[in-house]
């Protein structure tokens, strides 16, 4: 048996080992957390790409009832509630509540006339601009 003063008793973690293993995660941490962060606003492109399509459709079934596009002033809402003074209204033409966007920002709609409208979303920087998704360009009646 070894004296008492040779055995020595571990408790821990010393702190070098501590800080080594802080290193790594920050590492793999630096490595890991861009690219699902990019995931991140793949997806929220990709729900504002979809939600922009279920209101275009349900804005044509609109379109075929009623003869023409919600007026810009009805907006996206005359595809859940009758406005007033319309012919052959046979909605809800959606099954819920208009979405916003992934960004917490409502879609813009503007009838265009001519049978077109303008239906985008703002995009993460929630202004006009370079981030749009959506349309930039007018739709036309049974594109």
């Amino acid at each position: 048996m070894k004296p008492s003063f040779l055995v020595r008793k571990r408790r821990g973690f010393t702190l070098v080992e501590l800080l080594v293993v802080i290193l790594i995660l920050a590492i793999l941490a630096s490595l890991i957390v861009p690219r699902v962060l990019n995931k991140t606003g793949d997806a929220k492109k990709a729900k504002a790409e979809s939600d922009l399509a279920a209101l275009r459709s349900g804005l044509s079934n609109f379109r075929l009832d009623c003869d023409r596009y919600p007026a810009s002033e009805e907006g996206l809402d005359a595809l859940r509630r009758e406005p007033a003074d319309i012919r052959g209204w046979r909605g809800p033409y959606l099954e819920r509540a208009i979405p916003t966007d992934p960004w917490g920002t409502p879609y813009v709609y503007e009838d265009l006339g001519d049978d077109r409208f303008s239906l985008i979303s703002l995009g993460p920087d929630t202004q006009p601009g370079n981030d749009d998704i959506g349309n930039d360009e007018d739709i036309e009646a049974g594109q």
